[in-house]
């Protein structure tokens, strides 16, 4: 439940963010949906990044080398 919790922050005060950044007024129809052009463009970087950060993780070497062993 937490995690939802932190998620759904995360996600508001990213709109947050946006809508103080670019100084909109969500009540303005024009300005809602640049509000909302900029919010699923701010969604795609996301998912874009966390795609290469796994992409980093799994390429990364996890076990020791058999150099570096003691013996």
């Amino acid at each position: 439940m937490k995690t939802i919790i932190i998620i759904v922050m995360f996600f508001l005060v990213g709109a947050f963010f946006i809508i103080s950044e670019n100084n909109l007024k969500l009540s303005d129809s024009g300005n809602f949906s640049k509000f909302a052009g900029l919010y699923s463009l701010w969604l795609s970087h996301i998912f874009d990044n966390s795609r290469n950060l796994a992409g980093y993780i799994i390429k990364m070497s996890w076990l020791p080398n058999e150099s570096s062993s003691a013996g």
